[in-house]
């Protein structure tokens, strides 16, 4: 059963990694070279998509790799679960308290509403993202060594 619980924890967060990964250095790449309507327009409907499955996503990486943590305790590799739930909180703070808020205005702009620092906002975000991504890697790296 422990077994599973590796494998479903590392599973899911890596899926998670790959997703946040394709959208920082691929999908928002394209939607850069697109058109400047139609690259914020699909920024905006990536946002939305996203935005509604993520958070379920990232709290379900979070209490899988506390479990682990905690059903692992005197397991070798303990000590890197608990770094790994550690960081994978911090990417969810950082998304609650830096890139949620410029999703939820960026998810409602249209080429006729949106602000005149919409593109510093959206680069904003980007950096933001860079971020997360480096920590959620971070994680998942993490979480592969425990089990191995």
């Amino acid at each position: 059963m422990f077994d599973a619980l590796e494998i479903v924890t590392t599973v899911i967060t890596g899926l998670m990694v790959g997703v946040e990964f394709s959208v920082a250095f691929i999908v928002n790449r394209i939607f850069k070279a697109l058109p400047e309507e139609a690259g914020q327009a699909g920024r905006a409907h990536g946002g939305r998509m996203l935005g509604a499955l993520m958070p379920f996503w990232y709290i379900t990486s979070v209490v899988l790799s506390g479990v682990w943590a905690v059903a692992g305790w005197d397991r070798e590799g303990a000590g890197l679960v608990i770094v790994a739930a550690g960081l994978l909180i911090v990417s969810v703070l950082m998304s609650v308290l830096l890139l949620v808020p410029i999703n939820n205005r960026s998810v409602t702009w249209t080429p006729e509403n949106r602000p005149a620092d919409w593109k510093e906002q959206q680069d904003r975000w980007d950096r933001y993202h860079y971020a997360r991504v480096g920590v959620i890697v971070a994680a998942f790296t993490l979480l592969v060594t425990a089990i191995a």
